[in-house]
């Protein structure tokens, strides 16, 4: 069973931590899971940013990136050539990832605009 290896985020998960993780599931349900409460506005329907992660390791295990996803991540803070949104990437079958949140992500509603 592959694991997701999440980088310490300092509001979300100080301490950073080790997941056994699914596969076939997304990332970010398989954070919500854990209890990192990563952010996910459009409720994980690939209409945000706001659960945007930068995939340290294994990005190439994952499927290729749709075109929706692509366009949304253009406007994701901090975007890297790594950038998935985590609603959208799924755990693969048996490669490990390494995965950092961002410090910040664009939402109005959270961000009280």
């Amino acid at each position: 069973m592959p694991q997701i290896v999440v980088l310490p985020h300092v509001e979300l998960c100080p301490d950073g931590a080790v997941i056994e993780a699914t596969p076939g599931k997304s990332i970010c349900d398989t954070l919500l899971d854990a209890g990192i409460e990563i952010e996910h506005a459009c409720e994980k329907s690939c209409a945000c940013t706001t659960c945007h992660v930068v995939v340290r390791e294994g990005f190439e295990a994952l499927t290729p990136s749709e075109e929706d996803e692509d366009d949304l991540l253009d406007k994701a803070w901090g975007l890297e050539p790594t950038s998935r949104l985590s609603c959208q990437a799924i755990v693969p079958q048996s490669e490990d990832l390494v995965i950092e949140i961002p410090r910040y992500s664009i939402n109005h509603a959270k961000e009280n605009h």
